[in-house]
């Protein structure tokens, strides 16, 4: 960008006045009294600025550190619940024993915690076992996580939630939420295949044509490749 006069000769005089400071001793001297003086008479408002800026730190850190220590006692206080999920006791799983808390005491008791997180994710399957499918979705919808696999898990949850109550679009709309989510070989194939079942129950044959087509040029070394190309040569010789 070209720079007019105006903007050249400002340069110029910044440069100049800079000179004119390393050069010149008292003109130096003079700026530092000022800035000394501005410090003085705003003393109040640096104080302010400082201190505010030392309880975000202390606040930060104190956070993280607090953090730190609820997610390792929620991780030993959980230890009972994924017990009794594994073995398929969910009320247990769910809201404790009267000993030992479960997933929602969890939940409720380490807001901020990594296990309060996953937690979400065990009360979302566990309400999902038991057949209530609205309490399911919320807890999984709660739940985040980074993890290659887990997360499409739980969109693909959802979407098992709302085909069991026969809302197919919402079910197509988290079974493609999860297949797009860091595809890959081993699980993103089966997410397709449901989406497409989605699509069929929606009778929208041509959007589960795209699902089974996706499975069979991008997956064909999967175990879902075979079906996919016999239940899309069915809707091709149906359409």
């Amino acid at each position: 960008m070209a720079f007019g006069f105006g903007q050249i000769f400002s340069v110029m005089a910044k440069k100049d006045e800079t000179k004119d400071l390393l050069q010149n001793p008292e003109a130096l001297a003079e700026k530092l009294e000022g800035a000394e003086n501005w410090l003085e008479q705003n003393s109040k408002l640096v104080t302010g600025i400082a201190g505010a800026l030392f309880l975000i730190v202390a606040g930060y850190f104190g956070f993280m550190y607090y953090k730190s220590s609820q997610d390792a006692q929620a991780q030993r206080d959980m230890f009972q619940a994924v017990y009794y999920f594994e073995a398929d006791s969910l009320n247990l799983a769910l809201n404790g024993d009267g000993n030992n808390l479960g997933f929602i005491d969890i939940i409720n008791d380490y807001k901020f915690s990594d296990a309060a997180n996953l937690a979400h994710f065990y009360a979302g399957v566990s309400y999902l076992k038991q057949g209530k499918y609205e309490a399911a979705r919320l807890y999984l919808e709660d739940f985040s996580s980074n993890d290659l696999l887990v997360q499409a898990r739980a969109y693909s949850l959802i979407g098992d939630a709302y085909m069991e109550e026969e809302k197919f679009e919402d079910a197509a709309k988290y079974y493609n939420k999860a297949a797009g989510y860091k595809p890959n070989k081993f699980f993103t194939p089966t997410y397709l295949m449901k989406a497409a079942l989605a699509y069929e129950k929606l009778n929208q044959p041509e959007k589960a044509k795209e699902a089974y087509d996706q499975i069979i040029t991008k997956y064909f070394e999967s175990a879902e490749f075979t079906n996919a190309r016999k239940f899309k040569a069915k809707l091709e010789s149906n359409s």
